[in-house]
């Protein structure tokens, strides 16, 4: 999970302004709608990194904490909830250290390692292979496991493929041993990570040629078929992109991509929890330039792929600030605020636009990690604001995406790249909208604006719908607002009622600095 720029650096800065008037805003649902928003949209990333997975996930069979099989309860339960589709495992840079033998047989024989990426920690290797895919079963979601190409061998990773989906065959026979007869469905295998980084620091020509070799042994048994991701680009690096585009787009089913919402690439990222108004707005503003960063991605692809077949695998996103002061250095242990929801609700309303090619997105990282979607602490748990987010925006999950054609205010941001840097649009209002199945129309609308309410106008003519069921809000007293172990429930959802329908077009008065989800019925 090496984070380093391998394009342009982007720095967003907004001069302090004076409070605004309301804001008015309007909005158009302009057709009907014809692609389903993948469910691996809101895909997530446990990695082997500080206390994602042990006492995030896991605490083992015999913990004193509330345990299903050595997984906790609480946690278990709060995944359920956000409806999982996909997870990804074991790395980030720790996969491409990872040797899957050691992490299978009984817990006591399985040796020990030092997890070198993130802060020397020593790794007993107790959660492994069982213990992921197990749990990707009582979550309900599909497996995407990383395979080890930076230090790992053509023969391990095929051997790996095997054991986990082979019915019969040599790996076979060793998982049945291990106690698992049936073997898992894995859909979802990564041929390394960030291979320009820590992956093995290779050029994209290089890679392209270690990639066809690699995935050539990545069988597909026993009626599983492999979706098949090559290692792709960080942010803005055009070039990996074409190369592998041009050497190996017949050898892939996607290409994966990383971006993160961070402040600078040497010193400081900047607090979690204390910053500033300009802070805030900048940090909106670089979160929506992933939308450039997909486009131009999108681009290069379609020279080499106009038909789409593969697909656009963004499976690590998401905010990076410094560690919270006291914590464990390398464990990247991060607090979670109003301002991380919001880059959670801005970005998945872009994901939502570009589904003809992103097929999936893995926001990072599931526990106690950067952009978290639960905080643990011995036997306690919070949900962050970015967990509610997903919660809210869970209805979008299968819907079909209802095209919007948005009118409202916007503020300009600037790039820190000289005395006259390059001026950009935020707009201070955030949207997108789906149907159902069921055919309920759902509206989620985020005012970023930190002081004015904002009123929306929707015009819904066409789409026949008779009443507003149901309203949620994520909102706090300050953008700062976090959830903690002593105050966990400072920021939740609650109860919206300020919208209602007036001669087919819906009305809706959002407060500042607020998320709001609407459920319509037809």
């Amino acid at each position: 999970m090496d984070i380093r720029r391998m394009f342009i650096a982007t720095l967003f800065s907004l001069p302090f302004l004076s409070p605004m008037a309301q804001e008015k805003s309007q909005i158009r649902i302009s057709g009907s709608g014809d692609r389903i928003i993948p469910r691996e949209i809101y895909g997530h990333f446990a990695e082997h990194l500080g206390t994602c997975i042990y006492g995030g996930l896991w605490v083992g069979e015999h913990s004193a904490i509330p345990n299903t099989g050595g997984y906790r309860n609480d946690v278990l339960q709060a995944l359920k909830d956000l409806k999982i589709p996909v997870l990804r495992w074991p790395g980030g840079c720790f996969a491409d250290e990872y040797h899957w033998k050691d992490g299978i047989g009984r817990a006591e024989d399985r040796p020990r390692m030092v997890n070198s990426n993130w802060g020397g920690t020593i790794e007993d290797n107790s959660f492994g292979t069982h213990e992921f895919l197990n749990l990707c079963e009582l979550l309900g979601c599909e497996p995407y496991v990383a395979l080890n190409v930076g230090s790992g061998t053509v023969q391990e990773a095929a051997q790996w493929v095997e054991y986990m989906t082979a019915a019969d065959g040599p790996m076979a026979k060793l998982r049945k041993q291990n106690g698992r007869e049936k073997p898992w469905r894995v859909k979802y295998v990564g041929v390394g990570n960030e291979s320009w980084g820590c992956g093995g620091s290779m050029r994209p020509e290089y890679y392209a040629d270690v990639y066809r070799r690699y995935q050539t042994y990545c069988r597909n048994y026993s009626g599983n078929q492999l979706f098949k991701i090559a290692s792709g680009a960080g942010d803005y690096n055009l070039h990996w992109t074409e190369t592998l585009m041009r050497e190996a787009r017949y050898q892939m089913n996607g290409l994966s991509l990383h971006y993160y919402t961070v402040s600078g690439w040497s010193g400081s990222k900047g607090s979690a929890t204390d910053f500033s108004v300009e802070d805030y707005y900048w940090t909106l503003g670089k979160c929506l330039d992933i939308e450039n960063c997909i486009r131009e991605h999108s681009k290069v692809m379609d020279k080499y792929d106009p038909e789409k077949r593969i697909a656009l695998i963004l499976d690590e996103w998401g905010t990076w600030w410094d560690e919270e002061p006291g914590t464990i250095g390398g464990h990247l242990f991060q607090q979670n605020t109003i301002r991380d929801a919001f880059v959670a609700a801005l970005s998945l309303n872009v994901f939502h636009k570009y589904t003809d090619r992103l097929k999936m997105a893995n926001i990072a990282q599931v526990a106690n990690v950067l952009q978290s979607m639960v905080l643990t602490k011995g036997d306690k748990m919070v949900l962050t604001p970015s967990y509610y987010v997903f919660k809210m925006y869970s209805v979008h999950q299968g819907a079909t995406y209802l095209p919007l054609e948005v009118q409202c205010g916007s503020r300009q941001v600037r790039l820190h790249m000289g005395k006259d840097g390059e001026q950009r649009t935020l707009p201070l209002l955030g949207v997108t909208a789906s149907r159902a199945q069921d055919g309920k129309v759902h509206i989620s609308l985020s005012n970023v604006d930190l002081e004015s309410e904002n009123e929306v106008t929707v015009d819904l003519s066409g789409l026949n719908v008779s009443a507003v069921v149901d309203g949620q809000l994520l909102t706090g007293e300050s953008m700062m607002d976090k959830n903690t172990f002593e105050h966990p429930d400072k920021v939740k959802l609650v109860a919206f009622k300020d919208a209602k329908l007036s001669d087919g077009k819906l009305l809706v008065k959002i407060p500042p600095m607020s998320i709001v989800t609407l459920q319509l019925s037809m």
